[in-house]
């Protein structure tokens, strides 16, 4: 390993202003579980200066604003997995949790590592889109913030500048009632790497009527993205496997259209629509 500069910086101003001085010769380190692992690999390119943000309390902490729940983006997938402020409103964020490496990966990586590193396999970011997560970025020049459904270009690539820090994830917290789940497939059942995810949020009104939808399939797209045109099907019917079914065939059709066929298509194709229909017949019990 070659030799580097390593910064603790204490707080947000003392790092966004060493990810100023170094720019992009800087690479910022939170829990370490991708960033490591992927510098033990011969012939990684090593940075010049390591930002260590592990120690800025100021990023670890949950809370509840009126209706908006705020993350700082050192949460660990263990403290998102047991914090009774996500449970109660965004369910699903910490049913992926759950999903994520074994208990000791889930201590040690956190929440903006899982977003930042933009792997399509991230398990948090289907969960994050459907409940309609917002993202802070901070540099020396100050803050600025976008939807996280438009913070990735490309997998691994986001917007962010190499100069800006992500310092915060937002986003409403779900109303009692509110129907979520989130489905997970990979190649074994622990320590397992997403091959595909669903990620569902459904609000009914008293009649159990659809009133919104939000589906988002993980490791389907080149970047995350909500499935409008399934949603749109759902919107102003009642819950039934046929329905929920349908769903998933349009998913299907449309992750197949945009990433054209190719060898793994075969297996893709059957296997999302049925991961679509289980998320949603897992926010209902449904009679036909």
């Amino acid at each position: 390993m070659k030799p580097f500069t390593y910064i603790v910086p204490g707080s947000v101003q003392e790092a966004v202003a060493a990810l100023h001085e170094y720019g992009g010769a800087a690479r910022v380190l939170a829990g370490g579980t991708d960033l490591l692992v992927e510098w033990r690999r011969p012939g990684a390119r090593m940075p010049a200066v390591v930002v260590d943000i592990s120690r800025i309390e100021s990023l670890r902490k949950v809370s509840l604003e009126g209706r908006e729940i705020l993350l700082g983006p050192l949460m660990t997938h263990g403290e998102l997995l047991h914090s009774d402020v996500i449970r109660s409103g965004g369910a699903l964020l910490a049913s992926a949790a759950s999903t994520i490496g074994s208990p000791q990966i889930r201590n040690r990586g956190t929440l903006g590592g899982n977003i930042m590193n933009g792997a399509p396999c991230a398990d948090t970011v289907p969960p994050l889109i459907a409940l309609g997560a917002t993202v802070t970025l901070s540099s020396a020049d100050g803050d600025r913030e976008c939807h996280l459904s438009g913070f990735f270009n490309k997998p691994y690539a986001t917007i962010a500048m190499g100069e800006e820090l992500l310092t915060q994830v937002r986003f409403p917290a779900l109303p009692p009632g509110t129907k979520t789940s989130f489905v997970k497939l990979g190649r074994r059942n622990a320590l397992s790497i997403a091959r595909l995810s669903v990620a569902a949020v459904v609000y009914v009104d008293g009649s159990g009527v659809i009133t919104d939808a939000r589906i988002v399939p993980g490791a389907a797209h080149a970047v995350w993205k909500r499935s409008m045109e399934a949603e749109n099907l759902l919107i102003g019917r009642s819950p039934s496997h046929t329905l929920f079914a349908e769903a998933g065939k349009i998913v299907s059709d449309v992750v197949i259209k945009e990433t054209g066929r190719r060898w793994s298509t075969e297996y893709k194709e059957p296997v999302i629509a049925a991961l679509v229909r289980r998320t949603l017949e897992n926010c209902f019990t449904v009679n036909d």
